[in-house]
């Protein structure tokens, strides 16, 4: 029996190699290939240490992090070379919402 491994309805904090990291809700997974809606960009984070701490915890210095814009559950964005991915607390998903978007 198959065991599964995300939730669609639940939020994710996802690595890939040479992409970066994300937070969005997982719609598919096929190999190292993933498919992803409600994507947002974690470009630039101080206060975690990494995806695995930002999943459980969010960032501390929300106003020096610089994350994209949200896209919305209906938007697909697709990430080749899949690395890593872990649920995230509701702490964290409130901390991850509190960085205002960044914009150059």
């Amino acid at each position: 029996m198959a065991t599964k491994l995300f939730n669609k309805d639940k939020f994710y904090i996802i690595r890939a190699d040479k992409a970066g990291v994300f937070m969005g809700k997982i719609a598919f997974i096929e190999g190292t290939t993933i498919g992803v809606n409600a994507i947002r960009r974690l470009y630039y984070w101080k206060g975690a240490l990494d995806a695995t701490q930002i999943a459980k915890c969010g960032v501390s210095r929300p106003q020096s992090c610089k994350f994209s814009e949200q896209l919305s559950d209906t938007d697909l964005s697709i990430i080749t070379n899949l690395i890593e991915f872990h649920p995230m607390t509701d702490e964290a998903i409130n901390s991850i919402n509190s960085v205002p978007v960044w914009k150059q």
